[in-house]
């Protein structure tokens, strides 16, 4: 009994606060998505599985989210991973500015997704616009947010932006790890860099990049308030991911129950997607 009172204390406040503010909301979500509520009147209407059925037969707007976030998740994740690995290899060298650099790279990552998306808003309406009127150069030109296609790369540049530094961290983190005497005999052998970052240091730290993985995987499937305040899903709603659908339709236009189904459809997605990505990754770090 002093045992489980002594973890009671430890472990109680916080399984607490997680049991109300994650657990309890979840299975509400998951019981509204059986119903026809409004989110605002007391009438609660229980009908069964036809939100899931409207959603899956009658809802193109949520599948052109589910398309665009799926598409956005696998070039930010790669792009943002490729940054994050080639900041960490440079800033694992003995430099004498690397812990300035270090500061610099991640604190993108504390900035608010909110507050960046506005920023770049600027920088790209405005900036870019300026930039491109004095040199006259093709790229600062482009209409960043009033096109489909550049303002899916302008939301996955800000997004890259700000993560790698973030990723960076946790490389930096798995590569103090390796043994630096490897390295060395890799190099009184003749091996060039390639050889040693693909057939060393890759496999060594393969931990690191499920963890990485993971972590941007999940973030570019939730991507909301950066994506709210650069472009608001638009233009004509090319640029939306699931969750602001997800939001203007629980919170817009009040279909709280369609908007809680589309919550747990996209839930159960994520959640298998992410799965398969950590065993698959797992299994790669037992055969390395």
């Amino acid at each position: 009994m002093k045992k489980f009172l002594s973890y009671a204390a430890f472990v109680g406040p916080a399984l607490l606060f997680f049991i109300v503010i994650q657990i309890i909301p979840f299975f509400m979500g998951v019981y509204y998505s059986f119903t026809s509520w409004n989110g605002v009147s007391s009438a609660v209407e229980w009908i069964g599985f036809d939100n899931y059925k409207q959603i899956f037969t009658n809802d193109p707007k949520y599948y052109d989210s589910f398309e665009f976030t799926t598409k956005f998740m696998f070039a930010a994740v790669v792009i943002s991973n490729i940054i994050g690995f080639t900041f960490a290899l440079i800033l694992n060298a003995a430099l004498k500015t690397k812990n300035v650099l270090r500061t610099v790279f991640f604190l993108p990552n504390v900035i608010g997704g909110l507050l960046l998306g506005f920023i770049w808003q600027f920088i790209f309406v405005r900036g870019f616009s300026a930039v491109g009127d004095l040199t006259n150069i093709d790229f600062f030109q482009l209409p960043w947010l009033g096109d489909a296609s550049t303002a899916f790369w302008g939301i996955v540049i800000v997004f890259a932006w700000q993560i790698s530094g973030y990723m960076m961290v946790i490389y930096i983190a798995a590569l103090q790890g390796i043994d630096t005497s490897l390295i060395e005999a890799a190099k009184i052998d003749g091996a060039s860099l390639y050889q040693m970052i693909t057939k060393i240091i890759i496999p060594l730290i393969l931990p690191a990049f499920t963890i990485c993985f993971f972590l941007t995987i999940s973030m570019a499937f939730k991507i909301f308030d950066l994506n709210l305040s650069l472009t608001g899903g638009g233009p004509f709603n090319s640029t939306q991911s699931v969750a602001i659908n997800i939001y203007q339709e629980a919170f817009t236009y009040n279909n709280y129950g369609v908007g809680s189904t589309k919550a747990i459809i996209f839930f159960i997605i994520v959640a298998v997607f992410t799965t398969v990505q950590v065993m698959v990754t797992k299994r790669k770090e037992v055969e390395a």
